[in-house]
């Protein structure tokens, strides 16, 4: 049986949801994983807690985060930015499972549609695959 993995995802921007989920999924499965189990969050600020609650649980071998912060006229989109990205790396650090940023922080429309669903730029797709290079690590290390 293979290892499960959990996509955390801000329905923020829904259309942009809906592509980075779907490039992460195809990427895990492309690397012989069963679908990965999805978990819809409202907002950026909110995945490192969702991300946590899925580290927890201990159904999980990794967990991929993924959502869209543009910027906008106020400091929000620095705040968000920072928190989502430190709270992400503490829930991997501090629970052992691996948890990926696959968070577009980008100024326009544009640009996240240009990071979302396709090419080499797609952050869905680099997030699955960064649990699933942290996974062999862990994997690596724990069968020496």
């Amino acid at each position: 049986m293979s290892e499960r993995y959990a996509i955390v995802c801000a329905q923020f921007y829904s259309e942009l949801a809906e592509r980075l989920t779907s490039s992460a999924q195809a990427a895990f499965v492309e690397a012989g994983c069963d679908e990965a189990e999805c978990f819809e969050v409202p907002g950026a600020f909110e995945l490192p807690a969702a991300a946590k609650l899925c580290a927890q649980s201990g159904r999980f071998a990794g967990v991929a985060c993924l959502g869209a912060v543009i910027r906008g006229e106020t400091d929000h989109y620095d705040y968000v930015c920072a928190e989502a990205a430190r709270g992400i790396q503490s829930v991997s650090l501090d629970t052992g499972v691996p948890c990926s940023f696959g968070v577009l922080t980008v100024d326009t429309f544009d640009q996240a549609l240009e990071r979302s669903g396709g090419g080499v730029r797609d952050a869905g797709r680099n997030a699955a695959n960064a649990v699933l290079a942290l996974q062999r690590v862990r994997s690596q290390l724990a069968s020496q």
